[in-house]
């Protein structure tokens, strides 16, 4: 059994970057090739023995409870047709041990504060974030990574890539003492400081695994970066309690919550679908440059 069993995936935000096209759904159900995002995070948890899923969600996101649940109409078109095949995809969506838990972030107060907002479900367990802006290609899946390193350390662990100088005002930047080749002890995590002010060029990506000591630390952070309670705060202040790791990453991620890498997102995975691969790179080749 996975020493990890909750995962939190937040996804009250507004997804204004991608307006119109999320004036009526989630940015999170936009789909890539196939899927929507969301579904391509909580198959990541899956994959990593998590089968209790947790999103903290707000107004107007009825489409994601919908997504994960049982479309009775839907399927009886299915049987009808005889279309078992479609039905067999459209049970996958939800094994049926993985459980849905659904939070309402009654105020769009960052991160930290939508993390917070599960505190009543997570408890005293540790726990991963997932944030599905980031769609993340892995061998095996980078939250599996993260929990095979966790089930060593026992200690929270952050996702990390190098990030360009220019970028760093984009993310948690963290510095500190290698350990190995991929997992450093952490001295310093700041969120999103200019250039000149970073401590490395270490960003995290997308998914965390946190210690429920993480939640004191952010209940007790005043607003930060953006007048919003940051999650980057709150584990810069558990620094000073408990260990924290960045942990190195193989894989591929592909920044979906801005446009050119949602459209590269869409192209890759495009190109390595095992139906549609063959004839979409034929399709690309014939372009006029």
């Amino acid at each position: 059994m996975s020493l990890i069993r909750k995962a939190i995936f937040p996804v009250a935000g507004l997804g204004t970057r991608f307006l119109p096209a999320t004036k009526a759904q989630p940015k999170e159900m936009l789909p890539v090739v196939d899927k929507p995002l969301i579904q391509y995070a909580v198959e990541e948890a899956y994959a990593a023995g998590i089968r209790q899923m947790i999103f903290v969600n707000g107004r107007n996101k009825r489409a994601i409870p919908d997504h994960f649940d049982t479309a009775y109409e839907l399927e009886s078109e299915l049987v009808a047709a005889g279309k078992h095949e479609l039905l067999s995809l459209v049970h996958s969506i939800k094994p049926d041990d993985m459980e849905c838990i659904y939070i309402r972030q009654p105020k769009a107060l960052g991160l930290g504060h939508a993390v917070l907002c599960a505190q009543c479900v997570v408890v005293d367990e540790p726990f991963a974030v997932l944030l599905a802006d980031d769609l993340m290609v892995g061998s095996p899946p980078v939250l599996e990574q993260m929990v095979e390193q966790f089930a060593d350390w026992h200690a929270s662990i952050l996702a990390v890539q190098e990030v360009s100088d220019q970028d760093t005002q984009r993310y948690g930047i963290v510095a500190g003492t290698p350990v190995d080749a991929r997992m450093m002890d952490l001295t310093h995590i700041v969120e999103k400081p200019k250039p000149e002010d970073a401590p490395s060029r270490l960003g995290v990506a997308g998914r965390y695994i946190l210690t429920p000591g993480v939640f004191r630390e952010i209940a007790n952070q005043p607003r930060g970066v953006g007048g919003e309670v940051q999650l980057t705060d709150g584990i810069a202040s558990l620094m000073r309690r408990e260990k924290v790791f960045a942990f190195r990453y193989e894989g591929r991620r592909f920044d979906c919550g801005s446009k050119e890498g949602f459209l590269e997102a869409n192209v890759e995975l495009a190109l390595a679908h095992p139906q549609l691969g063959a004839s979409f790179r034929a399709y690309l080749r014939g372009l006029p440059l």
